[in-house]
């Protein structure tokens, strides 16, 4: 199954909602969105991406077969980090395991390391999200290393992995795809 990152849209809302209606979807991300998740919350999340500023934050809608199966995003950090920047995503539970991930992932690294001057992305997935961490590994992320009691969800303290992409990994990576054809 292939993917495709684009804009999101406003109709995007119902699909949006169904997919982060979700407890399992939601126990792997940071805390802060609501649970329901309404078609409301999903029209206020999508207008605020669509008029985000366009120089930190990066916002797409994850689909296949032109349906939204997820969401992706890179947000710009500041001061003497701003450039770096951090990327979050989730795919819809039923399109789990079909390397969809993945595929936004790399396309979305790409936009963004050929569109800004932004050096590094890094992910924090939960030390538990084996898949997450995997993803990110077949993304071509380095696993930095282990951030110990670094967070608390559902009343748990946990560890996260740091992971990084630089844009030279990304530069490094497209040239040896391009050799490799």
């Amino acid at each position: 199954m292939k993917c495709k990152i684009r804009k999101w849209k406003i109709d995007d809302a119902a699909e949006l909602a169904a997919t982060l209606n979700n407890k399992n979807i939601q126990d792997n991300l940071r805390d802060g969105l609501p649970y329901p998740y309404t078609e409301d919350d999903a029209k206020y999340y999508i207008n605020e991406m669509l008029k985000a500023d366009k120089n930190s934050i990066f916002a797409f809608a994850i689909t296949a077969d032109d349906k939204v199966v997820g969401s992706i995003g890179v947000f710009r950090k500041d001061n003497i980090h701003s450039l770096t920047a951090e990327i979050g995503y989730y795919i819809a539970e039923p399109f789990w395991g079909k390397g969809l991930g993945t595929c936004a992932i790399k396309q979305t690294c790409q936009y963004v390391f050929s569109n800004t001057d932004i050096l590094r992305i890094f992910a924090e997935p939960f030390s538990y999200n084996i898949a997450s961490c995997r993803i990110l590994e077949k993304s071509g992320f380095k696993n930095e290393g282990t951030l110990r009691s670094n967070a608390v969800k559902n009343g748990q303290i946990l560890d996260m992995k740091m992971y990084s992409l630089l844009k030279t990994d990304n530069e490094s990576y497209i040239l040896h795809k391009q050799n490799s054809l």
